[in-house]
């Protein structure tokens, strides 16, 4: 990797001392956060498995009925309790989580931890800013469950995973007073990638999810299954996540049947052995994990 000086970088980039200075602190202050989070991982006696519900469905609601894959998710914490870990049940419907604006499509660095569409602590912060993410950085093992809606992941679910993109690389706000000036972003995406190390956690964007197990259940007629559990995975593995073998459950009716009729078989005995199974590698993976280095996973510092 090419060593800058510091004229030389303020003579590539435009930017004056003070601006450049303001690079190399969050530099600093992320290589700190990095250390942090694999310390925290370390230093936890106890797993802490999160089970993210993407469902709507409620017996107080609409559907006027509990949700399948929720029950079934409920079931898998059930066993996870029973290993020994702490559970704790995350209803996104409970939830105001607003939809992400893709800033990170206009420079990775455009997008902030925490998201400055909606900061934390503040009149627009919503519920992910203030709560979930703090929740997720304290979790060892994520659980997501969801309905399959049209052949895809139930809304909740997606919103939810859109504005997980701020933790998966972004850093604090060269401006914190304009987060979103879009030239100066810019400008620091390019500080990024000419200093950014592989061999120095937190050189650049900050992965936040790495090292972290995650296991999937869903539930549905459509051969969307197929389709949703897929699409879960291409995004939770490009988060840094981690899948034990069998780490994801299809409980599944028959299309021939009408769906008043799916709960005996979504939800009968025959899934316990598999939401069992998943509960089990997810937690020898999760254990697993506390012997490695977690900064020491390779990835491009540079993207998010």
């Amino acid at each position: 990797m090419l060593k800058y000086s510091d004229k030389d970088l303020m003579k590539i980039l435009g930017v004056d001392a003070k601006t450049l200075k303001r690079f190399q602190q969050i530099r600093v202050e992320t290589i700190k956060e990095a250390k942090k989070l694999s310390d925290n991982f370390k230093r936890r006696k106890k797993l802490k498995v999160l089970g993210i519900s993407g469902s709507a469905r409620d017996t107080l609601d609409m559907a006027q009925e509990k949700s399948n894959s929720e029950t079934l998710l409920v079931r898998c914490l059930d066993y996870f309790k029973k290993l020994g870990a702490d559970t704790e049940l995350i209803k996104l419907r409970d939830y105001d989580i607003k939809h992400c604006k893709a800033c990170y499509s206009t420079a990775n660095t455009h997008c902030h931890f925490y998201c400055s569409c909606y900061p934390k602590e503040t009149p627009t912060g919503d519920d992910m800013s203030n709560i979930l993410y703090d929740k997720i950085l304290g979790s060892d093992i994520l659980i997501f469950a969801t309905p399959v809606n049209n052949f895809k992941m139930s809304t909740l679910m997606a919103a939810f995973l859109d504005r997980c993109i701020s933790l998966d690389g972004s850093l604090k706000p060269a401006d914190p007073k304009f987060p979103k000036n879009r030239a100066l972003n810019i400008k620091h995406m390019k500080f990024i990638e000419r200093t950014a190390d592989p061999a120095i956690p937190g050189s650049g964007m900050l992965r936040r999810f790495q090292g972290k197990v995650a296991g999937v259940i869903t539930t549905g007629h459509e051969e969307g299954a197929a389709m949703v559990i897929s699409s879960l995975f291409m995004t939770l593995n490009h988060f840094g996540m981690i899948f034990p073998p069998f780490g994801t459950l299809y409980a599944m009716a028959s299309i021939c049947q009408s769906t008043y009729e799916d709960k005996k078989m979504v939800l009968g005995d025959c899934y316990d052995p598999e939401l069992k199974a998943l509960a089990e590698n997810c937690v020898t993976t999760a254990r697993s994990m506390k012997k490695v280095e977690v900064g020491l996973w390779s990835y491009d510092p540079k993207t998010n």
